[in-house]
């Protein structure tokens, strides 16, 4: 082999890799997601408003 058909060949496999992980890392969750959760201390009283905010709006008819 020659230093061009090495290089090609070198590209192509890095082409591969590269293909693989951008498709691993697709299946991850959605960046945003951890930034609208909030912190620990907040889960428990947003929690609670949340659940009354939806109970108040299942009683309601649109």
């Amino acid at each position: 082999m020659d230093d061009k058909q090495l290089a090609k060949l070198i590209r192509k496999n890095v082409a591969k890799v590269e293909k693989a992980a951008k498709a691993k890392q697709t299946r991850r969750y959605d960046p945003t997601l951890a930034a609208t959760r909030g912190t620990n201390e907040e889960d428990g009283d947003v929690e609670v408003e949340r659940e009354q905010f939806f109970k108040e709006m299942k009683r309601r008819e649109f």
